[in-house]
């Protein structure tokens, strides 16, 4: 939100001292202690994360590969006073943060005017939080590495909150920066003020509130720590304007102050549990690996152990990727609700299912009870509060993966003249499952189908593409028909299954791979809610591919109108009523208006020269494809049910 707040004593020049041992009286108490005892205000009460200065007992600890801040030549002199925001700056760029998203506000112009005084930190402006926030959401989904977002007070710091939480429930890092109002001015009601801190607490990893300037360099590097250890999560700064202008020479050399966190962080798996879990893999018949997200680190060592155990890999909708799903004879693709038939037979029949990085979320699992029914349960997880949360397992590691197959790998290579694996008879089993229930879709005539689109954008990308989506049926769809060879490819909005998400988050994937094909493959619905980042990809020129499957209805919720409502459609109808023949809106346009060269298709032997002419057009390019509406995604097991209930015929032609 860009509006400044009227002129005040905000934007004159900080009444506070410089500081380098602090001599500023507030920074030493929390609110709502008014930094004017002589004009008692009473503010209303404020938690506050622990970012005010400490004498307490510090624990050091080095946090996770920044440069080297003796490389790090700084734009001032060691004992130069400088602003807050500069320091702020300075610090993202010893993290070696190069892109940041930012949009600008009354409460941020001050880090906004240190940014453009950053040689190492490029901005990419998107045309609203929330594609801000979603951006570096795709940029650190794409990369490994933390994304950072910029806003202003008030509405744009609420215009995150989105973001946080989706960033939350699939542990992604996100580093979020906030301005606030002025210290003096917390808890008055001032224009564009929010209690960030309280409205993000639940949705974030941690958060922060900083009111000793001196405070920044140490608030920083807890940030990136916290957003990327552990299982990694957003973490939130939010810094009133006035500490922003406060001149401080900053001391680089602040330890980093988490003991209770550093305690709480698991640590390597221990050489027993692993022996056991190998044991109970030579014991099984009928082993499956169920995983997720957990695992897009590990991706070499989970191939190494499915090498050396010959167990088919069922993936989760976080953890399409961190196994190749084009592996014909061990990948069972995506398990769940939408998942492939096989992978949900093979999960209803093992008698080991191996959880590896994953939650056990119920859009997987469905009815508890059913789930795995016969199977004994390894569940091995980074984080403690997963492991029984919602499943008990037989045996249980609190560990990060990698290191847990690592541990695996060497015992089973140690063993392998001994131990003799074959579990053939399971897989040419499962083999029978994918003949006899393959992923397939109805033709509708002339019309496109869907599924269609993707496999032919899957067969002229080689699926070597890094791939978006929105949220609904073209989500499910892209998981289901793109086959996925690595990690980091595959990029959605899983547990919060955000709509909006998949325009900005290729943006920052394509930030983040610029010599990568970036394909965000969305819906109308999902598209329209952020289509204003069409103007981002304009100006940034960045080459992202658009293919818009256009069925002018809410996709996912008409499919369940269908199955479950009698087909009785509740304001799911995205088009125009007074004209239902014409395409509303015309997306065409949209693109038009920032630039980007667009297209239509509307038949399927004009689908495959469409989508090559996308791929072949330099820079940005919109194809919007329409689809009837009526196609639902199957396999489908309702919600509450369980693999006996489920789906694989039908669609909106027919009535329930």
């Amino acid at each position: 939100m860009a509006a400044i707040a009227p002129p005040s004593s905000a934007s004159k020049p900080s009444p506070f001292p410089v500081s380098s041992k602090s001599s500023n009286p507030i920074s030493r108490f929390t609110l709502p202690f008014s930094p004017h005892p002589q004009k008692p205000t009473f503010l209303r009460h404020l938690q506050i994360s622990n970012s005010l200065s400490s004498k307490t007992a510090t624990t050091t600890i080095t946090t996770t590969n920044p440069p080297d801040p003796e490389t790090k030549i700084s734009r001032f002199a060691p004992d130069e006073p400088r602003k807050g925001a500069d320091v702020l700056v300075e610090a993202l760029e010893r993290q070696g943060v190069t892109n940041v998203f930012a949009y600008p506000g009354g409460a941020s112009m001050e880090i906004h005017q240190a940014l453009t005084r950053s040689s190492t930190i490029r901005n990419v402006l998107p045309r609203h939080e929330q594609g801000g926030v979603f951006a570096a959401e795709g940029y650190a989904r794409a990369s490994g590495r933390p994304g950072v977002c910029i806003a202003t007070s008030g509405p744009g710091a609420t215009n995150l909150v989105s973001g946080l939480a989706d960033a939350l429930m699939d542990s992604i890092p996100v580093v979020a920066i906030t301005g606030q109002v002025p210290r003096r001015m917390i808890g008055t009601d001032a224009f564009q003020e929010t209690p960030i801190v309280e409205v993000t607490r639940s949705i974030t990893k941690h958060n922060y509130l900083v009111l000793d300037v001196e405070d920044i360099p140490r608030v920083v590097s807890e940030a990136f720590f916290l957003a990327t250890s552990g299982r990694p999560g957003p973490v939130l700064i939010d810094i009133p304007k006035d500490v922003q202008q406060q001149l401080v020479v900053p001391n680089w050399d602040q330890p980093i102050r988490l003991p209770g966190y550093m305690s709480r962080l698991p640590k390597t798996p221990s050489e027993d549990h692993l022996e056991q879990i190998v044991r109970l893999v030579s014991e099984s018949k009928r082993p499956v690996l169920y995983v997720g997200g957990g695992c897009l680190n590990s991706s070499e060592e989970l191939r190494r152990f499915v090498e050396l155990t010959g167990i088919p890999v069922a993936s989760t909708l976080m953890g399409l990727g961190a196994y190749p799903c084009n592996d014909e004879e061990l990948s069972l693709q995506m398990l769940g609700m939408h998942g492939t038939v096989y992978a949900n037979y093979a999960v209803d029949k093992s008698d080991l299912l191996l959880a590896f990085g994953v939650r056990f979320d119920d859009r997987v699992t469905g009815k508890l009870e059913a789930f795995a029914s016969r199977a004994k349960i390894v569940h091995i997880d980074i984080d403690s509060a997963e492991i029984g949360k919602n499943k008990q397992p037989h045996v249980s590691v609190c560990a990060d993966i990698k290191l847990a197959l690592e541990g695996l790998n060497r015992i089973l290579e140690g063993k392998e003249s001994n131990v003799q694996l074959d579990f053939s008879a399971w897989r040419a089993e499962l083999k029978e499952q994918k003949v006899k229930f393959p992923l397939g879709f109805k033709t509708f005539g002339e019309s496109i189908s869907p599924q269609n689109a993707i496999q032919v954008l899957d067969e002229l990308t080689d699926g070597n593409a890094i791939i978006s989506t929105g949220v609904g049926q073209h989500q499910m769809w892209a998981a289901q028909f793109y086959k996925y060879k690595r990690p980091r490819q595959w990029l959605t909005s899983g547990g919060l299954g955000a709509m909006g998400f998949g325009l900005p988050a290729a943006i920052g994937a394509a930030v983040a791979n610029p010599d990568s094909i970036v394909v965000d493959i969305d819906g109308d619905g999902s598209f329209i809610m952020n289509v204003q980042e069409l103007a981002t990809i304009s100006v940034e020129k960045l080459p992202i591919k658009i293919l818009l499957l256009n069925n002018q209805h809410l996709g996912m919720v008409v499919q369940w109108e269908d199955r479950f409502y009698k087909a009785n459609r509740a304001h799911t109808y995205l088009g125009n009523p007074s004209n239902e023949s014409e395409i509303f809106p015309n997306m065409l346009q949209f693109a038009d208006a920032c630039g980007i060269p667009a297209a239509r298709v509307t038949k399927k032997q004009d689908l495959k020269a469409a989508i090559q002419k996308m791929l072949d057009t330099p820079g940005p390019y919109l194809l919007d494809v329409i689809v009837p509406h009526q196609e639902h995604v199957l396999p489908m097991i309702p919600s509450g049910g369980a693999f006996k209930d489920v789906i694989t015929e039908g669609d909106g032609r027919s009535s329930y």
